[in-house]
């Protein structure tokens, strides 16, 4: 419990040090444009349309769309995209040792 708590600590100092910096802010835009960029957005409102023919306007709540969208919505994120957002990440703290 005291490695996880530690984690816990760890990732939540990272978060709030990337918000104060501006950095999380920045990494938000990177993702959103390189998402854009290799088609993921097209490709998941595709898949939210697909849906919402599959069960119906009348039968869809926002919710049930966010719940079925989101693994593929994951799975569909490419390696390089995720690789240079950690590259950045780490980058980043390295820059800010002291944490």
């Amino acid at each position: 419990i005291s490695k996880m708590n530690k984690d816990a600590q760890m990732r939540a100092t990272i978060n709030q040090k990337l918000i104060e910096t501006g950095e999380r802010e920045r990494l938000k835009e990177l993702l959103r444009a390189k998402l854009i960029e290799c088609g993921w957005k097209d490709q998941l409102k595709a898949h939210c349309k697909e849906v919402i023919k599959e069960k119906g306007l009348e039968h869809v709540t926002v919710d049930d769309l966010v719940a079925e969208i989101t693994p593929k919505g994951r799975a569909l994120v490419p390696d390089s995209v995720k690789k240079e957002l950690l590259q950045r990440i780490r980058t980043f703290l390295a820059q800010h040792a002291s944490l």
